[in-house]
């Protein structure tokens, strides 16, 4: 693996990037489907690959700390205008700001997160890392919403929706971000409060303790899902009210899966049921707007 990220790191000496070999493909939600209007799609692709490309930045195992601000700093360079074809994704995403009219700032919010991402490895409690998302997650949703042309108003259920994908998403990769990057983020006063401590995710199964911290975790979890059911009913768009009950759908589905499931012993992931159980359930439900 070490051999791998080193390799994708240099692989170009004349770009920042260090892709990962990730795509729309290995994401718990449709990234852009075809429910999307078609002339939007290409901008919703190009936020995706910068805000990944970012991602990768920050989660290489093998670059410093420092290297990783340098590398995030220069992707915002660019995006702002800088001269320099070294973050290609960077520069598609500017071309896409200029070519829709949408705001740069839920790019800059995503590039917060992942600088955030390549500092700090822990999380006091629950709000410090809700406040993680807003940075982390919300800004996809927001620039999703923006490009159509919806209400602010969205935002609330949106943010709520974000913020569940990707607690959802920490609590699969739980064992692999400790193992790979000693990076947590669950929270320490609920590790705290079960009398266990972040080795606890060295284990190969979970513990009856970290058991009960994870299912802690998706009861507030499921509060967000609760309230992202509101989406999809506030949004005028066909197509996107359509992805986005769902992505709802799809959320919910992957909560269950974590309850039953132990993400140390495996990574807990959706199945191609529950892609067409969330279409078939979701599509009727956005439709009766």
């Amino acid at each position: 693996m070490m051999a791998a990220a080193a390799a994708s790191a240099g692989q170009d000496r004349d770009t920042v990037e260090t892709p990962s070999g990730k795509g729309r493909g290995d994401e718990n939600f449709p990234v852009g489907s075809w429910l999307i209007r078609p002339s939007l799609r290409a901008h919703v692709h190009a936020f995706y690959r910068f805000a990944r490309n970012a991602d990768d930045i920050a989660d290489n195992p093998v670059l410093g700390v420092g290297e990783k601000l340098r590398r995030l700093d220069r992707m915002a360079a660019v995006l702002d205008g800088a001269a320099g074809e070294d973050a290609p994704t960077a520069a598609a995403m500017r071309a896409s700001l200029a070519a829709t009219g949408t705001t740069a700032q839920h790019c800059h919010d995503v590039l917060r997160a992942f600088r955030q991402d390549a500092e700090k490895r822990r999380y006091r409690d629950w709000d410090e890392l809700i406040d993680y998302c807003r940075y982390s997650a919300a800004p996809v949703g927001r620039q999703l919403l923006d490009l159509h042309g919806e209400s602010r108003d969205t935002w609330m259920a949106s943010d709520a929706l974000c913020a569940a994908l990707q607690v959802l998403n920490h609590l699969q990769d739980c064992a692999e971000d400790y193992r790979r990057l000693d990076r947590v983020y669950l929270p320490q006063d609920e590790l705290a409060a079960a009398a266990i401590g972040v080795d606890a995710l060295a284990a190969p199964v979970s513990s009856p303790a970290l058991r009960r911290v994870l299912d802690r975790l998706l009861d507030r979890t499921a509060e967000l899902v609760a309230t992202a059911r509101g989406l999809a009913g506030q949004v005028a768009a066909p197509g996107l009210r359509c992805e986005c009950a769902v992505i709802t759908a799809l959320s919910a589905r992957l909560l269950r899966r974590l309850r039953h499931g132990d993400p140390l012993a495996a990574r807990v992931g959706l199945a191609k049921r529950d892609f067409l159980a969330a279409f078939v359930g979701g599509l009727p439900r956005a439709m009766r707007r």
